[in-house]
């Protein structure tokens, strides 16, 4: 439940910046120069060159990120069923700064001329921003239904939570890996990337991390699974489905 405060923070920097964004493309209003500054501080700048759809591409992903952080709170708040766990203190100070740091990212990828308001927004959809989008809905419908089915497990039929305990779940993704929330996260951030054009670098650093972070809780559910549950289904996969 800790986490809940991790997106708390995401809606409401995010949505700053996705607010200032907003107003700089398409209304040529300046966001404030300290941004700027601790861009420059932290050694990387917007990139200096408009090539065409970068500025409708970081907006749209600013609003992706965003959309996604409102669901997970949303979520964290009303669906999931949370046990008395606890969180590390260096964990917990870790998620909050990330959650920050990844709108920055985001912004970095923003063309210096529109970062000066000199250029208004222009809307050019192409191949990466449908295929990207459409990847980001059907990998949220597939998060939500997987922790709307793992709350399920901890609740009667009338929804009134009985138990705290863990029990094995499926339905869904589940029927072909024991953390596929977790799957879906990745296919998240794989869609986002998509969306700036497969071509950002830094955000492909970010999808690393989230792979090899995903993947490690992905390892230790699946093995509790197993070693708590003699009669766990056998073929399931721990992360990505049928291979890993």
């Amino acid at each position: 439940r800790w986490f809940t405060h991790f997106y708390v923070v995401s809606v409401l920097w995010n949505g700053f910046l996705l607010t200032g964004l907003f107003r700089l493309e398409c209304l040529g209003e300046l966001l404030p120069s300290w941004i700027w500054q601790v861009h420059r501080a932290l050694g990387r700048d917007s990139q200096s060159q408009d090539t065409g759809s970068e500025h409708f591409s970081a907006l749209l992903v600013l609003l992706l990120l965003w959309l996604h952080s409102c669901r997970r709170l949303a979520e964290c708040l009303w669906t999931s069923v949370f046990s008395d766990g606890v969180i590390h203190i260096v964990q917990y100070c870790f998620g909050l700064a990330y959650y920050i740091a990844v709108g920055s990212t985001v912004l970095c990828q923003v063309p210096a001329n529109v970062r000066d308001g000199k250029c208004l927004l222009s809307v050019q959809i192409c191949w990466y921003h449908i295929v990207g989008v459409t990847m980001y809905i059907w990998a949220s419908l597939h998060q939500h239904r997987c922790l709307v089915i793992l709350a399920n497990l901890r609740k009667n039929k009338s929804g009134k939570v009985i138990s705290l305990s863990h029990s094995v779940p499926f339905g869904d993704w589940f029927e072909r890996v024991s953390c596929p929330h977790y799957f879906a996260e990745l296919l998240l951030y794989v869609s986002m990337a998509i969306t700036l054009g497969c071509h950002n670098m830094t955000w492909w650093c970010v999808v690393f991390y989230v792979l090899f972070n995903q993947a490690l809780a992905a390892v230790l559910c699946h093995e509790f699974y197993q070693k708590n549950f003699s009669s766990y289904p056998k073929h399931r996969k721990a992360f990505i489905p049928f291979v890993f």
